[in-house]
C-alpha cells in the first residue's frame, strides 16, 4: 500500500472499546508493542474491525513527537514507542529521525533542528516517540 504517511504498521486487533461516539482500537504491533487509535463508530463498522484481525495502522511523521527516552514527565498522548535512534536526515529547515521499534519496525518523526539539537539526539541514542490516538489512521485490506 502506498500513502503519503511515512509510518505504516501491520498488526492485530487485540482489544476494542466502544464509548457513545467512538471507539478505541488497540493493535498489537511487532515486539509485543501497542498502538491505539480512536476511531468513530461508524468507521469501526465499515471497517468491519473485530479483535483478532488484521489491520495497519498509519502515522504522519510530523504527528509524531520526540522527548527524551528517560524523561519523568507524563503525557496525555495515549501511544508511547521507545526505540533507538536509527538515523538522522537532516534537512534544511526540518529533520527527519528514523527510531528502531522493538520487533524492527521503524518508525519515523519529522522535528526541527532546533529540537533535534535541544534533544541532543544521536544515532543509537534512546528516545521516545509519542503521538494521539486521534493522530492514527487504521485501514484493512
Amino acid at each position: 500500500m502506498y500513502t503519503s504517511a511515512r509510518n505504516q504498521f501491520t498488526g492485530t486487533v487485540a482489544k476494542i472499546a466502544k464509548g457513545a461516539v467512538n471507539a478505541e482500537v488497540a493493535l498489537k504491533l511487532a515486539g509485543d508493542l501497542e498502538v491505539v487509535a480512536s476511531i468513530t463508530l461508524s468507521s469501526l463498522e465499515r471497517l468491519g474491525l473485530k479483535e483478532g484481525q488484521s489491520a495497519i495502522a498509519l502515522i504522519k511523521a510530523p504527528q509524531v513527537i520526540l522527548v527524551s527516552a528517560d524523561t519523568k514527565l507524563k503525557f496525555s498522548a495515549r501511544n508511547h514507542l521507545t526505540g533507538k535512534v536509527s538515523s538522522i536526515e537532516k534537512g534544511a529547515v526540518n529533520t527527519v529521525v528514523s527510531i528502531t521499534l522493538a520487533g524492527g519496525n521503524t518508525l519515523k518523526s519529522v522535528i526541527t533542528e532546533d529540537a533535534l539539537s535541544d534533544l541532543g539526539l544521536k544515532d543509537g541514542g534512546a528516545v521516545c516517540a509519542i503521538f494521539k490516538s486521534s493522530s492514527v489512521i487504521l485501514a484493512v485490506e
